[in-house]
């Protein structure tokens, strides 16, 4: 550990005054000490006053990730180990573990690594510097906190593939993490059968974080024909066949999203009533309006139209785009569920932008229900980057 120290410009680190995590580049003064990007340092106020230990990385713009807000504590293997089994235990009180996220980052205070489960096998995500030197000592005290909990671990994989690994002066690296294993993972969730690709599949194979807004959506779809947009690996889809629907259509413009879909409605024995498409959502829903297509239930679930503050406009357009597109397909009195997974689309925003969509279409909006992220995902206030998913539940009706 290095004896460096981080000094916060006066009127500066409003984020971690507020609970945060982050400092940024434009936040600090003067750094004193010797120190190698990814060392644990110790952070002051303009006046001197400690306000706890991050590890620092001058390449990032996120220049040091807050690690504790005590000043006397030591970040080592022992504390690390601490967190790790913290986070477990919340786990086993709040969700079912077969599948789910273990550690996520920040929210967990362990900024900067994400790890999910997938039955018996954990797949790591490891994006800045200075958590990466303790990813083997997390990967370990996972293992052996969920031992403990009789959940044996047999294989662990690294997607750290992400692009914001550049961003920390560190390369994408993805592959095992001890023996090889087969990368096609059987899951099951909310009584639905999945194949999770680890190796290939987006991010860290999986979307764990609507498992029960997918589990919400199933009582909507008995006997009901559904649209389902952005389908990505047909999980939205597959929870309404699996509820009772009808007639399912699931909607990607992946082709490997869709054959995964396929693959997956097959294991459950719904390849009648659920099928997919490959095509541009944009492109689609225009064409199911001309064609007098009506659904009892339309899903709207795509990915994030922004990731920066920059293109927030244009994301409000794509926004209301498809969901003024959604609910001219919805039949009168039947149910849209829509969400976004922009952390920069504001709750305030995403409600005003679906207000916008239904009073250009003249639809009525009865709110059945508001959520967010599962809580393996949870939601620590005041780091606000943690907060992410927005999920509702509408019944559409007619102008009375």
């Amino acid at each position: 550990m290095s004896q460096a120290v981080v000094r916060i410009r006066k009127g500066e680190g409003r984020t971690i005054k507020k609970g945060g995590a982050w400092i940024y580049d434009n936040e600090i003064e003067k750094i004193t000490g010797d120190f190698e990007n990814g060392d644990i340092v110790t952070v002051e106020d303009f006046d001197g006053y400690v306000l706890g230990k991050g590890y620092i990385n001058t390449n990032s713009t996120i220049t040091v990730r807050m690690m504790s807000r005590k000043k006397d504590v030591e970040i080592n293997e022992a504390f690390i180990k601490e967190r790790v089994k913290e986070a477990v235990m919340y786990r086993a009180k709040t969700v079912d573990m077969s599948s789910c996220r273990l550690i996520f980052g920040e929210a967990d205070f362990l900024p900067g690594i994400v790890v999910d489960k997938f039955s018996d096998v954990l797949v790591v995500q490891s994006l800045a510097l200075g958590i990466e030197r303790f990813k083997e000592t997390i990967v370990e005290a996972l293992k052996e906190e969920l031992a403990a909990l009789g959940m044996e671990i047999h294989g662990v994989y690294e997607r750290s593939d992400a692009k914001v690994r550049l961003k920390e002066g560190m390369e994408r690296v993805k592959g095992f993490i001890g023996e090889p294993f087969e990368t096609k993972v059987p899951i099951i969730e909310n009584g639905v059968k999945y194949i999770v690709d680890v190796a290939e599949g987006q991010k860290t194979g999986f979307f764990l974080d609507q498992k029960y807004n997918r589990l919400a959506i199933q009582r909507l779809c008995k006997d009901a024909k559904v649209l389902d947009c952005f389908t990505h690996t047909g999980s939205f889809a597959l929870n309404a066949g699996i509820a009772g629907a009808r007639e399912v259509l699931g909607v990607d413009a992946s082709e490997l999203g869709v054959a995964q879909a396929q693959e997956n409605a097959a294991l459950n024995g719904l390849s009648d009533r659920v099928k997919f498409q490959c095509a541009d959502v944009f492109e689609l829903l225009p064409q199911l309006e001309e064609q007098g297509e009506k659904y009892d239930v339309v899903i709207l679930d795509p990915p994030a139209f922004t990731k920066s503050r920059n293109s927030v406009k244009n994301a409000i357009k794509g926004y209301r785009e498809i969901n003024l597109r959604g609910m001219k397909l919805v039949k009168n009195g039947g149910y849209l569920a829509t969400c976004s997974c922009s952390h920069f689309m504001t709750p305030e925003l995403f409600t005003q932008t679906i207000g916008q969509a239904a009073k250009n279409v003249h639809k009525r909006l009865r709110q059945v229900e508001y959520r967010t992220q599962s809580p393996d995902h949870p939601i620590l206030w005041a780091a606000d980057e943690s907060y992410y998913l927005k999920f509702y539940i509408f019944q559409v009706m007619e102008d009375k």
